[in-house]
C-alpha cells in the first residue's frame, strides 16, 4: 500500500550501519528526508547520494536530517555507504519498504538515464559492483516527514534514476509551511 501527504508515516526504530540509533518521528529535527534506495553498490543510487552529498550543508542548513535505506545487509553497505555525510540504514529484510510501500519492477532498468546516471558512477569513481542483494528490480522512493511524523511529501519512482534532486528538496521544505498557511486560510469557517 503506497503512502500520501497527509499520511502519518510508519514508525522507526532502526541503526545505522555505524551503530547509531535512527528514531523518526524525529522531533529535533523540523523534517526528515527519507531515501529508499537499491542494493549497496548500485550505481545509479551511489551517483545520486555522491551528488546529495556534495550538498549535504544546504540541506542541513534547511532543518533537513537524510535518512538512507538500503534493501543490504550492513557489510555490504560499509563497503560503498561508509562515508556519507548522512544516515544509512541495512534493511536487507526490507521491512522499512514493505512499510512504505517501495516496490520492486523491472521497470526500474526500462529507461535511459538509468544507463547514464550508473556509467557516471563508474566513470566518476571506477568502481563496479559485485553483489546486488534483493535483486537490481528494486524502485526508489523519497518522502518528506515533518517533526510530527506527518508525510508532508513523497515521490515513488518510476524507474532506478527517478528520484528527487536536491534543489527539489530544499524546494519542498522551504514550501511546505506556505502550504500549511494556505490551506488554514482557505479552511471553511463553521457558523457558531
Amino acid at each position: 500500500m503506497k503512502l500520501a501527504p497527509g499520511d502519518m508515516a510508519p514508525v522507526i526504530a532502526a541503526s545505522t550501519i555505524h551503530g547509531k540509533p535512527v528514531d523518526l518521528p524525529d522531533s529535533v529535527q523540523r523534517y526528515a528526508h527519507l531515501q529508499f534506495r537499491r542494493f549497496a553498490g548500485c550505481p545509479v543510487c551511489n551517483f545520486h547520494l555522491l551528488t546529495m552529498s556534495r550538498r549535504q550543508a544546504e540541506i542541513a542548513a534547511a532543518g533537513i536530517r537524510q535518512v538512507v535505506f538500503f534493501h543490504s545487509s550492513r557489510e555490504e553497505m560499509l563497503k560503498y555507504q561508509a562515508q556519507l555525510p548522512f544516515d544509512c540504514v541495512a534493511d536487507a529484510s526490507k521491512k522499512h519498504f514493505k512499510a512504505f510501500g517501495v516496490e520492486t519492477s523491472v521497470r526500474a532498468l526500462l529507461n535511459p538515464r538509468v544507463f547514464w546516471s550508473g556509467l557516471r558512477w563508474v566513470l566518476t569513481t571506477g568502481r563496479l559492483y559485485r553483489r546486488a542483494e534483493n535483486g537490481i528490480l528494486g524502485l526508489p522512493a523519497d518522502f518528506l516527514v515533518d517533526a510530527q511524523g506527518r508525510i508532508v511529501a513523497c515521490k515513488y519512482g518510476a524507474h532506478a534514476d527517478d528520484h528527487w534532486e536536491v534543489d527539489e528538496l530544499l524546494q519542498l521544505a522551504s514550501k511546505e509551511p506556505q502550504l500549511a498557511q494556505t490551506a488554514s486560510d482557505v479552511a471553511p469557517v463553521m457558523p457558531a
